[in-house]
């Protein structure tokens, strides 16, 4: 009789909107059930998001899983089971003084602060009041973003006006010797996390933490912030309905989020790569 292969040697990360869940944000069946069989047979499978541990709870719960999650954009790693992290990377003390600079110039725009324990608001608060009430995020009202404690500051949005938040981006992206990177996440939002720190970066350092080996690492997600990720994966997917430049860089192509992106994967991950 054939011995029952393992997977513990083995992580698979997957991006939530749009890739884990179908476009009216609910998880298809087929996904649940090879998510299911993969962690019975002792894989480890988890989430890379830009929420915080209290948002992307809402979405790990619903799993059959243990293994830690990426958070925050790669800022941090958290172990939802004994509720701590496990690698935080914050922005420096020059990062953190420089972003203050720039968002006092622009005093009609927002500053969502992510630390590891709190989440603050500098401003008025009216761009970024949909965020948290969407999330349901706890929250801190603080105006003025230099009394915001400078502990741990990890992933900041800046939300403004849409007829002003490129300039304010283009304004970050530009800032000479900056030690904080930039991404767009919406057409009146943008990100500044860590220079260097994002979910590729994540990813690997949770493969070490867990002792998997890079040729047993595989991510799949569907839009352009899920690159880096799958950059520094052996196995990179994407969901069907993912742009060109996502497409290019996968080496498995899965159905559409609808209709089960993530099973599809995991089943083609099981049966050609690592069943045989």
């Amino acid at each position: 009789m054939t011995e029952e292969k393992n997977y513990k040697d083995w992580l698979v990360v997957s991006d939530i909107d749009g890739t884990l869940n179908d476009k009216r944000r609910n998880l298809p069946e087929r996904n649940l059930k090879a998510i299911t069989d993969f962690v019975k047979k002792g894989g480890n499978f988890t989430l890379a998001s830009s929420r915080n541990p209290e948002s992307l709870y809402r979405h790990y719960s619903k799993l059959p899983i243990s293994t830690p999650a990426i958070v925050s954009n790669g800022t941090g790693i958290y172990d939802f089971k004994n509720k701590k992290y496990l690698y935080y990377q914050g922005h420096s003390e020059k990062a953190k003084d420089d972003i203050i600079m720039l968002k006092r110039k622009h005093p009609t725009c927002d500053a969502v602060v992510f630390t590891k324990d709190d989440l603050y608001i500098a401003g008025a608060g009216w761009w970024s009041l949909w965020y948290v009430t969407i999330d349901r995020l706890s929250h801190k009202f603080i105006h003025d973003i230099r009394k915001i404690p400078r502990e741990d500051w990890g992933k900041i949005i800046i939300n403004g006006p849409w007829w002003r938040i490129s300039k304010v981006r283009r304004e970050f992206e530009n800032f000479p010797d900056r030690e904080f990177s930039v991404v767009k996440t919406s057409f009146v939002s943008f990100e500044v996390i860590p220079r260097g720190i994002n979910k590729g970066s994540s990813v690997k350092e949770l493969a070490k933490i867990l002792g998997v080996e890079q040729d047993h690492t595989a991510a799949i997600g569907d839009y352009y912030n899920d690159v880096n990720m799958l950059k520094s994966v052996e196995y990179p997917a994407c969901a069907g309905q993912a742009p060109d430049r996502v497409r290019a860089i996968s080496k498995y192509i899965a159905c559409h989020c609808n209709e089960g992106a993530v099973g599809d994967f995991l089943e083609y991950l099981i049966n050609e790569i690592i069943e045989k």
